[in-house]
């Protein structure tokens, strides 16, 4: 499997996608469960619509619980772009989540102003490299909740 290499990750593309996609074969093989960097931490398969194509998008991504609801952040290790599924969630939020074996639908809600401070602020709490990714770059990273539909 390539190795987790945040600063590639920031302006490789192609590299970025390789990646993803050994994330989520591994995924599916082991039941959700994922190792190596995401090993002591949550991770989901978010399927989102293409902003442009129309056209179903597949990222994992870590997640996090926060008062009981599910948090995920666009860091992409703080490059200087949010990740494409932020553009994707804003226009169409309506998505579908993977965790473990589960599968449902899901709305985004991007989380703005104190909420989105108070958010990231406890995800920098368990995962501190969240708020190195912060630090590289001048945009605010993006924090979402994921509330099952249904």
């Amino acid at each position: 499997m390539q190795e987790f290499d945040p600063e590639r990750f920031r302006t490789d593309t192609v590299a970025l996608q390789t990646f993803n996609d050994q994330i989520i074969q591994e995924f599916r093989e082991n039941d959700g469960n994922v190792g190596g960097v995401f090993e002591d931490i949550g991770v989901l398969l978010l399927t989102t619509t293409g902003a442009k194509s129309g056209l179903s998008r597949l990222t994992a991504l870590a997640y996090f619980t926060i008062d009981g609801a599910m948090v995920v952040a666009g860091s992409r290790g703080g490059a200087p772009k949010d990740p494409a599924w932020v553009h994707n969630l804003r226009a169409t939020p309506e998505v579908r989540v993977e965790v473990g074996t589960e599968s449902f639908p899901a709305t985004a809600r991007e989380a703005e102003g104190d909420e989105r401070d108070r958010l990231f602020g406890e995800i920098v709490s368990v995962a501190p490299y969240f708020g190195d990714y912060q630090a590289k770059t001048t945009r605010t990273i993006p924090v979402f909740t994921l509330q099952r539909r249904g």
